[in-house]
């Protein structure tokens, strides 16, 4: 697995205060009763962020010019008390590493390993792993390796079945020319057609197998036209929120691939949502920097989230979403997200979802740049993929 970028944070205290402060004694072993948490507030105030790199400011969620000068239990602390330790970093000249601490960050949590060093009487040096994040990568690649392994069983199905299916069908058509009678030959009708619905349903399980055809798309077009759609057939009955980043790149990608992932998507939580008060659903983009899918990292990827407010996905079948002949609705064909989950690999990228009741979240992250391999037959994702250039930023289409 490729190796994720470190946060790098460097924490720093005024000159003068090492080991000024009432938290002195605690570095040396003395804990004055009841002092614990005024203690833990003098020790933190004396530590405030100086430096932090992208990658920490992609952890974060804010820029450097937002972070640097705040207390760094402003953004992040931990529940064993990280301002001792700091103090203890700096106090001893020891460094110090603590291994899948539950961090607790400015508007969320995370779960990572940290280390802390000093870099000099004043300063020190805080690095921060996320575990979450190999945690997601590790479950990409299996979902990827799974949903390849599907697919060769289902090409393998499908050979053996569409065979005989081919020579049942032949043999109604040589029949029925043989019978005279007009209600006999109606059996064979049947016949006929029963074999033209499991071959239908057998290329469906199959997914698409024509290879995308790409070109630079606009990530909120593709959302604008399903919405026209699904407006078009129940209208007023779902309020569509719209959280735009107009700074999204186009990407290169099939349009109407796109479309059909989406729509099938949004079809889902179009009818989750029907029975709720106050139907909603939420749809967002964002630019995503410094993402991994599968082994590779890449520096922009164009993410669509899709939110509804229905009552969620049923737990039995959570692990199972993405196979085929898998759904949550008795009406439902179970073959609307296997699909979507191949166009989306069609394009390099990977489709995630969350669900709880009143909050079901689909996401796709789709690479913004693609590049013919060395073999000319497929297409890969280009590592360190450079930004998209000013101008060709992908502005929501304007609506009437």
């Amino acid at each position: 697995m490729e190796q994720l970028a470190t946060a790098v944070v460097v924490v720093a205290r005024p000159s003068g205060r090492v080991g000024s402060f009432a938290g002195a004694k605690l570095l040396r072993g003395a804990k004055p009763r009841g002092a614990s948490s005024r203690e833990d507030a003098s020790l933190a105030e004396s530590f405030c962020i100086t430096y932090l790199n992208q990658a920490a400011q992609s952890l974060f969620g804010h820029s450097d010019g937002a972070l640097v000068g705040r207390r760094i239990d402003e953004v992040l602390s931990d529940s064993n008390a990280t301002p001792r330790e700091l103090a203890r970093v700096l106090e001893t000249g020891q460094a110090f590493t603590k291994r899948a601490a539950n961090l607790a960050l400015d508007g969320g949590a995370v779960r990572l390993d940290y280390s802390i060093e000093p870099l000099s009487d004043t300063e020190l040096l805080v690095e921060l792993r996320p575990q979450d994040r190999f945690l997601r990568i590790d479950h990409d690649e299996r979902q990827v390796s799974l949903q390849e392994t599907t697919r060769k069983l289902a090409r393998g199905l499908a050979h053996e079945v569409k065979n005989p299916l081919g020579g049942i069908r032949g043999a109604a058509q040589l029949l029925a020319r043989q019978l005279g009678d007009e209600e006999q030959r109606e059996y064979t009708s049947v016949i006929i057609e029963e074999t033209d619905r499991l071959r239908s349903l057998v290329d469906r399980i199959l997914g698409p197998s024509d290879e995308p055809h790409f070109d630079a798309v606009n990530v909120h077009d593709v959302i604008e036209r399903v919405v026209r759609l699904l407006e078009a057939e129940r209208p007023a009955e779902v309020t569509f929120k719209r959280d735009y980043d107009p700074s999204v790149p186009e990407v290169e990608g099939d349009l109407g691939k796109l479309v059909q992932a989406t729509l099938n998507v949004l079809k889902n939580a179009f009818a989750a949502v029907v029975e709720v008060p106050e139907p909603t659903i939420v749809l967002q983009t964002r630019s995503v920097r410094q993402f991994t899918i599968g082994s590779v990292r890449h520096r922009l990827v164009a993410n669509m989230n899709f939110i509804d407010n229905g009552p969620g996905i049923p737990a039995d079948i959570a692990d199972r979403l993405f196979y085929p002949m898998i759904s949550g609705r008795p009406d439902g064909s179970g073959l609307g997200l296997a699909i979507t989950q191949t166009i989306v690999g069609q394009h390099n990228g990977v489709i995630e979802h969350e669900s709880q009741p009143g909050r079901t979240a689909f996401s796709f992250y789709l690479p913004v740049k693609q590049v013919q391999a060395p073999n000319g037959k497929e297409r890969q994702l280009l590592e360190g993929t450079a930004d998209a250039p000013a101008g060709r930023a992908n502005a929501p289409p304007r609506r009437a």
